[in-house]
């Protein structure tokens, strides 16, 4: 089972994926694909109950994340978007300490029958591409990568392997808001230091 973010959503990939590889996806879908975007809003998602809810606590946050499925039937004009079997729904909502509650919802569709995976696992595969973007929307809005000038050769995937370790290091420690830590790192370099495991003792320098 494949998960595909929007930008990869694109209907020829998606069936080779399931006609020549004999594979199955789960693709979210945004508004870069109208029509399918359009049908899944439209589904009678109010009259179906929720089917699976996850709650999470960590780093000053508090998560809950709610799934609905829906089958996608073909005699009721399906879904604009190949071999798709069934329609996904998860609504987030997360509150920061000290902040307001931000609320999210994304609809996804999958080759999968409702048989085959259930709504957590579904939930599970979706959370997964959430990560993804989280991810991307940091180096691009953090490490403005998008407007990096660096474009031959190997250097663009070692910047970004440079970026991940950066983000992936600052998450280890406990960095809940990546850009205001690398505001505080830019401002004050050297209490990057300790982060990379040296120590600036004075009594050692010029040895």
């Amino acid at each position: 089972m494949s998960p595909f973010d929007a930008l990869h959503s694109v209907q020829a990939n998606v069936t080779w994926l399931v006609e020549t590889k004999n594979a199955h996806y789960i693709a979210v879908i945004k508004a870069n694909q109208p029509t399918a975007h359009r049908q899944l809003a439209a589904l009678p998602w109010r009259d179906i109950p929720v089917q699976h809810t996850t709650t999470s606590t960590g780093h000053g946050r508090r998560e809950s994340r709610s799934v609905k499925t829906c089958g996608i039937a073909d005699e009721l004009g399906g879904i604009a978007f190949p071999h798709a079997r069934l329609a996904v729904r998860v609504h987030r909502r997360r509150r920061q300490t000290g902040r307001r509650e931000t609320r999210e919802t994304v609809c996804a569709v999958t080759s999968l029958d409702a048989h085959q995976a259930g709504p957590a696992e579904l939930a599970a595969a979706i959370r997964g591409h959430w990560t993804v973007e989280a991810l991307h929307h940091v180096r691009d809005v953090t490490f403005a990568e998008d407007a990096s000038t660096v474009h031959t050769g190997t250097a663009p995937r070692a910047m970004a392997t440079l970026r991940n370790l950066a983000i992936g290091l600052l998450r280890t420690l406990g960095a809940d808001n990546i850009a205001k830590t690398t505001r505080a790192i830019r401002d004050q370099p050297e209490r990057a230091l300790p982060l990379l495991g040296i120590t600036n003792n004075p009594g050692t320098e010029g040895t």
